[in-house]
């Protein structure tokens, strides 16, 4: 059973999960454009953090940073490589958007990988698929040829 929970970062079981998407990014994005956060970056005010788990195995993470604009940056969403393909990265960003929408948040926004950087090729096919659209940049980022911003509104729903 597929199930989110919120979450502690540091905790010992989501630490691998953590790893892998600092060296994802650490890989794939020039250092002056990576914008990953670590296990205290995660645990900073403002950040919630939660995992997506398959009974009790932790499977991939995804984060909310609120902004003072209203809006809530999509942090740290990564599903280990054994677990991909299973649709749990659309689950995850599901789970962002419908929480931040109960909360009164205005939209969500991201930075990922620009098209040059190939990595995040399916990252934003995701992205787009679920209806966010490119922008400029988002608070507390600047313009920069290897970063994408993106956007989606958060309507109430009746």
């Amino acid at each position: 059973m597929i199930d989110i929970r919120e979450a502690d970062p540091g905790a010992e079981d989501l630490r691998p999960i953590i790893q892998a998407h600092l060296a994802h990014s650490w890989d794939a994005t020039p250092q002056t454009s990576n914008h990953t956060l670590d296990v205290d970056a995660l645990r900073e005010p403002g950040i919630r953090f939660w995992a997506i788990y398959e009974d009790d195995a932790p499977l991939g993470c995804g984060a909310l940073k609120a902004l003072p604009d209203g809006t809530a940056e999509v942090k740290s969403v990564h599903i280990l490589p054994q677990a991909r393909g299973r649709g749990l990265a659309r689950t995850m960003m599901d789970h962002l958007a419908n929480l931040a929408r109960s909360e009164g948040v205005s939209a969500l926004v991201l930075e990922t990988g620009a098209a040059l950087l190939t990595e995040y090729d399916a990252a934003r096919k995701l992205y787009e698929a679920l209806g966010y659209s490119y922008c400029g940049p988002i608070f507390g980022y600047e313009a920069d040829p290897n970063s994408a911003f993106m956007r989606l509104g958060l309507e109430p729903r009746p």
